[in-house]
């Protein structure tokens, strides 16, 4: 696999900076603070999701999406009801009886900068928000795909999904995991929601189950190259950049791809991952070439 060209970085950076300014803007609509009691809910909602984050999966689903023509208005919805998700995730993640994180994007996590009880609400809200923006009839007006998009991100987000993952996590540290195990583990923590970022995206665009084969294998190798580009960031990273604790798993006895192939090793498997998922796309032209660029980018990146 070559590095990421200048021009690609370019594009990519484009990208994500649009996207970035994007989602925070329609958070920001979509989270207006009430005057009333649950106001502190809302802030603590709008503080996690607003201003944080990298947003590979908005970038993922509306990509996919516009391949195929969707307007970028519907993507963009979808994309901030995925990025919900992710958010939800992170703060209840974060909490003490999780991962117990007192740092997340640069900045105190969710039960820090409230408390553990309004964290667990947030979360439990932005989760419900995601559902609200999906089957709203501004994300799209066939009630058909509303319905598939609902299905894709509740099946990602559940115990056969991302939470299912969070839940082998967590046995990580007191169990001894080979890399089958760990491969099963990160395929449903942080795979399935990437999977159904670009599966989602897909269905915008009307593209029928088998014709998403290809975008299925693309997301299941780009899902494990940017978990183990995670290890080797928390294996060798600079927390300043990264923005949160590093060299966690390694202190809780955590087996990662990192601990069980070593980092040369790990790193190698990354680049091949991601040369595997660029191979998926070689059906699409020039519309696809964000998706290369955003898979290389994924083992380059160093936060």
């Amino acid at each position: 696999m070559t590095d990421t060209t200048s021009v690609g970085l370019d594009l990519l950076t484009e990208n994500l900076e649009r996207i970035a300014s994007e989602i925070d803007t329609l958070f920001d609509s979509l989270m207006p603070v009430p005057d009333d009691k649950h106001a502190r809910l809302v802030d603590a909602m709008r503080y996690a999701a607003i201003g944080g984050g990298k947003r590979v999966r908005p970038l993922l689903l509306v990509a996919t999406a516009e391949m195929y023509g969707v307007h970028r208005d519907s993507a963009l919805r979808a994309a901030c009801a995925a990025e919900a998700i992710h958010v939800y995730s992170l703060i209840h993640d974060d909490l003490p009886c999780m991962d117990d994180d007192d740092v997340r994007h640069g900045k105190p996590t969710v039960h820090k900068a409230f408390d553990e009880a309004t964290a667990v609400l947030a979360g439990d809200s932005l989760h419900a928000l995601a559902f609200s923006i999906l089957s709203d009839s501004k994300t799209s007006g066939d009630p058909f795909v509303r319905s598939e998009l609902v299905q894709t991100l509740a099946m990602a987000s559940g115990s056969n999904g991302m939470a299912g993952g969070q839940m082998i996590d967590m046995l990580a540290g007191v169990e001894n995991f080979d890399l089958h195990t760990i491969t099963r583990l990160q395929q449903l923590k942080t795979g399935a929601l990437l999977g159904a970022a670009v599966e989602m995206g897909a269905i915008l665009g009307h593209v029928p189950p088998d014709g998403r084969v290809h975008l299925r294998a693309y997301a299941r190798d780009l899902g494990l190259a940017f978990q183990i580009a995670d290890d080797l960031l928390d294996h060798e990273g600079d927390e300043e950049k990264a923005g949160k604790a590093l060299r966690k798993d390694n202190a809780q006895g955590k087996q990662t791809f990192v601990s069980l192939l070593g980092a040369d090793r790990a790193r190698e498997q990354a680049k091949i991952l991601v040369k595997q998922a660029v191979e998926h796309l070689v059906s699409h032209g020039e519309e696809g070439e964000l998706l290369r660029v955003l898979a290389r980018y994924i083992v380059e990146r160093e936060y």
